[in-house]
């Protein structure tokens, strides 16, 4: 039985993505449970992995569902995430952000 699911985006520069997702959460990764591996822990049953994987780098998509959009939209901003704000898609609204390898962070919501 699945207990547990852990979406993941890999990354040329650990470092550098630890600062963006820190700033997009707004909070260092909760676990290091390896080299090369970060983790953010959003809920009890679910949550990102960032791994340093330079040859797959950019690759990865995570879809979020968040509470608040504009909220999210507005912590963005302030985290440094360049986007056009929340818009529609999906039957809802999503907010697609690009972390520095290109890898895609969408919240959706309403």
């Amino acid at each position: 039985m699945i207990r547990r699911v852990l979406a993941q985006c890999t990354v040329s520069d650990l470092a550098r993505a630890e600062a963006w997702y820190a700033a997009l959460f707004d909070r260092a990764p909760d676990a290091r449970p390896m080299p090369g591996l970060l983790e953010w822990h959003l809920g009890d049953t679910f949550g990102l992995q960032v791994w340093s994987e330079p040859d797959r780098a950019g690759r990865s998509t995570v879809v979020l569902e968040e509470t608040d959009l504009d909220a999210a939209a507005a912590h963005a901003t302030k985290a440094g995430a360049t986007h056009d704000g929340p818009q529609p898609g999906g039957g809802a609204r999503i907010l697609p952000l690009t972390d520095p390898d290109g890898n895609r962070v969408v919240f959706t919501g309403k």
